[in-house]
């Protein structure tokens, strides 16, 4: 895995890029201070993950993630910082980030984030999760809540956990197709963009009734 830091930091790229190099599947690809060198480097070295920050001089992350994925739809995107504004939350979700999580984790949460963003899962902490499912219910709140079967909450409960379309089969004893599916099938009846936004409308809608 392929994964490109951008810090206005030089201290926390330094940092991350030691953390990172020390792990046998992950190759540091490059280094940027602000968006646009995030960006420039995404052209010629196409990462497989980001490691984003927000808040950076010239550029800052929420822009440069919507340049990312604007150019480079196959480029994760993982939003790490200090601040948990919901604006920023609310802009970089929307702009296509696949995670966001702030630097007060430990080194091993980072890279396990990064692992599973990479296999394709979307990733955040749980109190920018509520702070994400607070702005959809603003959002959405003129819609009809919709009714889900036993499985397609189960479905739902699992992506939201982190798990992956293999990782849900197995757990569900159904074919990976099958899953797949499923997932198509939710984001048309739900209105809802991707596996993020999934994730999102289970924990508001349904985690409390599952627990």
């Amino acid at each position: 895995m392929k994964v490109l830091i951008a810090d206005d930091d030089a201290l926390i790229r330094e940092s991350l890029k030691l953390l990172l190099d020390m792990e046998e599947d992950i190759e540091v690809s490059g280094v940027a201070s602000n968006g646009q060198e995030a960006f420039d480097i995404c052209r010629k070295e196409m990462p497989d993950v980001v490691l984003m920050d927000i808040r950076m001089p010239i550029m800052d992350g929420v822009l440069g993630t919507k340049l990312i994925k604007n150019s480079f739809r196959d480029v994760k995107v993982v939003i790490l910082t200090t601040f948990k504004d919901d604006e920023y939350i609310r802009e970089a979700i929307k702009n296509g980030a696949e995670g966001y999580i702030l630097k007060n984790q430990s080194s091993d949460s980072i890279v396990d984030c990064l692992r599973a963003v990479y296999k394709g899962n979307a990733v955040f902490q749980k109190d920018i999760a509520s702070a994400l499912a607070s702005m959809m219910e603003k959002e959405r709140r003129s819609k009809p809540h919709a009714d889900l079967t036993e499985r397609e909450r189960s479905v739902m409960r699992l992506i939201s956990e982190g798990l992956s379309n293999k990782e849900i089969s197995a757990k569900l004893y159904l074919s990976e197709g099958t899953v797949r599916n499923y997932v198509t099938a939710l984001l048309e009846k739900l209105e809802l963009r991707d596996r993020t936004q999934l994730a999102i409308y289970y924990l508001k809608n349904y985690d409390w009734r599952d627990v």
